[in-house]
C-alpha cells in the first residue's frame, strides 16, 4: 500500500483526489485512519462510536474534494473535522440516552424488521439530492454522476467556476446533513469506504 511520504506528497495527493482519484483516496485513507481512530477514541471512549465518526469524516472529505487543493495544512484540517464531529456526536449520544430511558419508562416497545444499511443510505443520499435547489442539483449531478470537471459544468451551465464551487459545497453540506439526521441505523464496519473504493 502506497504511504505519504512528506508534504509535497502529500499535497500531491490532495490534488488528485481533487481530481477524483479514488486511489490517492484511498491512500489518504488508509494512511490517517489509524492516527485520527486513535484520537477520536479519546474523545468517545467508545469503538463503534469512533469507527462511524472517522467513516464519516471521510465520507465528507470525498465529498467535498474539489477544496482541497486549497488545504495548506491537512493535518489540523482533518483533526478540527474529527473533533467538531466528535462533539456533535457525543451531545447526540446525550439525547439518544434520554430518550431511551424516557422509552423504557413508557414500556412503549416495537420490534421491526430493519432494511439493509447499505440501501436506506444510498436511498437517503438520492433523497437528498432530489430536494436541492434546481440549479444546485444540475450542478452536483454533472460533477458527480457525470464527472465533469467545474469549468466544464460553468461553460455548459453559464455560470461561473467559483459559482460551481459554491453550489457544489453547499449541495454536499445539504446531503450530509441530511443524512446525518435521518439515517438511524449503525453504519458496518468500512460500509463508507467500501462505497467509493
Amino acid at each position: 500500500m502506497e504511504r505519504i511520504g512528506n508534504v509535497h506528497d502529500e499535497r500531491e495527493l490532495l490534488r488528485r483526489i481533487s481530481e477524483s482519484d479514488e486511489t490517492a483516496f484511498s491512500v489518504l485513507f488508509h494512511s490517517y485512519y489509524p492516527l485520527l481512530s486513535t484520537q477520536v477514541y479519546r474523545i468517545t471512549r467508545s469503538l463503534p462510536e469512533t469507527e462511524e465518526i472517522v467513516q464519516d469524516v471521510f465520507f465528507k472529505i470525498w465529498m467535498s474534494r474539489e477544496t482541497l487543493q486549497f488545504v495548506q495544512d491537512f493535518k489540523p484540517y482533518l483533526w478540527v473535522m474529527a473533533k467538531n464531529q466528535s462533539l456533535n456526536v457525543l451531545k447526540k449520544m446525550a439525547r439518544e440516552r434520554t430518550n431511551q430511558e424516557t422509552y423504557l419508562r413508557t414500556g412503549q416497545h416495537e420490534a421491526a424488521d430493519l432494511p439493509d444499511p447499505s440501501l436506506v443510505f444510498h436511498s437517503l443520499i438520492d433523497e437528498a439530492i432530489a430536494k436541492l435547489p434546481p440549479q444546485q442539483q444540475k450542478v452536483f449531478l454533472l460533477s458527480r454522476r457525470e464527472r465533469l470537471k467545474q469549468a466544464e459544468i460553468a461553460g455548459q451551465m453559464g455560470i461561473t467556476v467559483s459559482t460551481v464551487k459554491k453550489y457544489i459545497q453547499l449541495a454536499t453540506e445539504f446531503i450530509s446533513q441530511y443524512i446525518k439526521e435521518r439515517y438511524q441505523l449503525v453504519i458496518p464496519p468500512l460500509v463508507l469506504a467500501a462505497l467509493f473504493f
